[in-house]
């Protein structure tokens, strides 16, 4: 290379604009979950059967109940008699209104505790979901009810004092029911919010799981702090009970426990049958309240 050469080269160089700053990639929104212990199923019932619901729910699963009492849980005018049941199988929240129940309140499916109600209400709206209520203070802390993706209603909590439960024997199953149109928005919602992970897509799953033997079905299963959670997707036409089935618990023996809920007053509405490397059950308890039971094949 002539000094010409050279010369020119290096003032191409010199002139050359740098290569721009790699960006950063956004930062993941904080993980709100606190733990699944302190995530409840919303149970409603009457006042009349009230007790003999939470005594079927705990004959069923085991565990300790909180003090009965009468509270105002909602931002207007209303009562209702409220308890926790803490099983081993999964908490459940239940609500025996003695006014009538005010709007949005009775259609929320779950309750999860946050670390900070309103970071966790900000990160919710910022993944899709619209509050139907904002914020609210209720006797022990601070409350706000979200809709996600196809209806799908859930409360969030946060206590003013931190609450201490016991771990879970196992982790009960958020059962949602979902047609195709919602679904894909959903699962991004709800896995950018709680940094859920996909275990399980099952394209194709039998029909007959769902009451609809000769089609087929979306079977989508997630983790998160918050908990487990099934999506079942499908084309909506559910025969009774399926859709109508909130939460499933495992169980290490779903023979014996439906003994013990048979026993309990517990009416099984869909017989033990396979379903997904599972035993799977429905059944509905006094009151009203139906759910899913489970336990791994071979268990």
């Amino acid at each position: 290379m002539n000094r010409i050469t050279l010369m020119v080269a290096t003032a191409l160089v010199a002139i050359s604009p740098a290569p721009a700053p790699a960006k950063a990639a956004p930062a993941a929104s904080p993980d709100y979950a606190v733990g699944p212990q302190y995530d409840t199923t919303h149970v409603y019932v009457t006042t009349e059967d009230f007790d003999r619901f939470v005594a079927s729910f705990t004959a069923t699963f085991g565990g300790t109940t909180s003090k009965q009492g009468e509270f105002q849980v909602t931002p207007t005018t209303s009562r209702t008699k409220s308890q926790l049941a803490l099983t081993p199988a999964g908490t459940i929240s239940v609500f025996g209104f003695l006014t009538p129940i005010p709007y949005p309140f009775g259609a929320e499916r779950t309750g999860y505790l946050v670390r900070d109600i309103d970071g966790a209400a900000a990160s919710a709206v910022k993944h899709g979901a619209t509050r139907l209520i904002t914020s609210f203070p209720d006797p022990i802390g601070r409350d706000v009810v979200v809709q996600w993706a196809g209806g799908v209603n859930m409360q969030l909590y946060w206590h003013t004092a931190k609450p201490d439960y016991p771990a879970l024997t196992t982790v009960p199953e958020n059962r949602i029911y979902l047609t195709a149109d919602a679904a894909d928005l959903f699962v991004k919602q709800w896995t950018g919010f709680a940094h859920a992970k996909v275990t399980f897509d099952e394209k194709a799953a039998p029909g007959a799981e769902i009451g609809q033997p000769g089609k087929t079905y979306r079977r989508i299963r997630l983790t998160s702090g918050y908990g487990k959670m099934s999506v079942i997707v499908s084309d909506g036409q559910l025969p009774w009970p399926y859709g109508r089935d909130m939460t499933g618990y495992s169980v290490a023996d779903l023979g014996a426990t439906l003994d013990k809920a048979g026993a309990a007053g517990v009416e099984t509405l869909v017989p033990a049958h396979e379903e997904g490397g599972r035993q799977s059950a429905i059944v509905r308890f006094p009151g009203g309240y139906i759910a899913e039971m489970h336990s791994d094949v071979g268990a």
